[in-house]
């Protein structure tokens, strides 16, 4: 049995880039996933107007007809926060949209960058650091399937 010499070895954090497999399971599976998003979306728009509208209807119900110069201001200063929060939502939704088209353009068996986990390692004199800082996991479908350590990491 091996004995690690702990006196002489030192316990690093590093970050780990992980990459997926493209297979047809984890395209479905993030198309699922960016649907649901662009669901969640398009119900937070139509929430957000919602409030917008009933805010507004309830300072025009408690205000003397005809409204006030304060009155058109606040439901001014209303109208525009709900179109900047649905013009924050939209371009959530942009994005979700060009992944989801993104997502359909990608070819099995291709290698797509997908996140990063932060992973320790053990290092010892006379150990490449620069090499074991760099490390990669490779991913089918969740599995690992290969780790790689010493490469140029390019995306």
């Amino acid at each position: 049995m091996n004995s690690i010499d702990f006196a002489n070895q030192l316990l690093l954090k590093r970050t780990a880039n992980v990459k997926v497999i493209v297979t047809a399971r984890w395209k479905e599976e993030m198309q699922q996933q960016l649907q649901t998003q662009l669901n969640q979306v398009d119900g937070q728009i139509q929430q957000i107007e919602g409030q917008g509208q009933r805010m507004i209807a309830e300072i025009e119900r408690q205000s003397i007809k005809p409204p006030g110069p304060d009155v058109l201001r606040e439901i001014e200063s209303i109208r525009l926060q709900v179109n900047e929060r649905k013009a924050e939502s939209l371009e959530q939704k942009n994005q979700l949209l060009q992944q989801l088209n993104q997502m359909q353009v990608l070819e099995l068996e291709q290698e797509v960058y997908q996140g990063q986990v932060e992973s320790f390692f053990p290092i010892s004199k006379g150990d490449n650091l620069i090499a074991l800082m760099q490390v990669e996991m490779i991913l089918r479908d969740g599995v690992i399937e290969e780790i790689r350590t010493g490469f140029q990491a390019t995306f």
